[in-house]
């Protein structure tokens, strides 16, 4: 697995590049993306300080995420570490969990011209990209439903994406991404094995659970050399980059 190395295509930074022989990238059938980090990042705090302000208005409990590992989490998983984190006990707030997740879902939903978010680096080029190929393109997040498409909504990006995969009913990331599998192949037939595109750690290992392929990026919180240690087919500083790699690839092709 050979790095390239590249002027960045925001000109500014060295991009790399990562691809495993034979591995053909933008030739899947079909794609799962992550949004937070990947798809986007937010320059608020409105989703994050919904966890508490949600606990607190159905339950009256008190939850902090500070210091939680967040990235790549499912708002059901961090919301139940959060209660573990204070050391309330299950039984005081298991049976209102819908109710708190509906309270975030409105919070969003209220809060929604607040939000703000800006796209990662050739996000929608790629989309384009890869439907111009005829790949299906969906979406596989820790967000809860209505809070993901609103985030890609708000950014313009929402044509792109026919189903997705999200955490309302699955706390552990590779289930989610097997439900999200599960659909594409309602889409697209039974033989359709997605590619996962994601930014952290959790999208590879949940992508390896479900024996697909991963395309890793390093727009979220972690480094290009962490992702790349976990061997993923692809391994790229921004999907910007991979595409200004490939362009190069397919110039000097005879």
């Amino acid at each position: 697995m050979a790095t390239t190395e590249i002027q960045s295509a925001q000109g500014k930074s060295l991009a790399r590049v990562s691809i495993q022989d034979g591995f053909v990238w933008d030739a899947q059938d079909a794609y799962l993306f992550d949004i937070d980090g990947t798809i986007l990042r937010s320059r608020d705090r409105i989703h994050f300080n919904s966890f508490a302000s949600s606990v607190r208005q159905v339950t009256g409990l008190e939850i902090s995420l500070e210091g939680m590992v967040l990235h790549g989490g499912t708002d059901t998983a961090i919301l139940r570490e959060a209660f573990a984190q204070a050391g309330i006990a299950v039984d005081a707030w298991e049976s209102q969990n819908e109710a708190i997740l509906e309270a975030m879902r409105q919070t969003i939903e209220t809060r929604r011209a607040d939000l703000d978010m800006w796209r990662m680096p050739g996000i929608e080029e790629t989309l384009r990209h890869l439907a111009e190929r005829g790949a299906l393109l969906g979406l596989a997040t820790g967000n809860l439903e209505m809070i993901g498409w609103t985030k890609v909504e708000l950014v313009g990006l929402r044509e792109w994406f026919r189903f997705g995969g999200f955490s309302d009913k699955f706390e552990v990331r590779s289930e989610m991404i097997r439900d999200a599998v599960f659909k594409a192949r309602e889409i697209a037939g039974p033989n359709v094995s997605p590619c996962v595109v994601g930014d952290t750690p959790r999208d590879i290992e949940a992508a390896r659970a479900n024996s697909l392929p991963v395309i890793a990026v390093a727009t979220g919180n972690y480094g290009f050399d962490e992702l790349a240690e976990m061997k993923p087919e692809v391994c790229t500083t921004s999907l910007a980059d991979l595409l200004a790699e490939t362009n190069v690839r397919a110039a000097v092709q005879p």
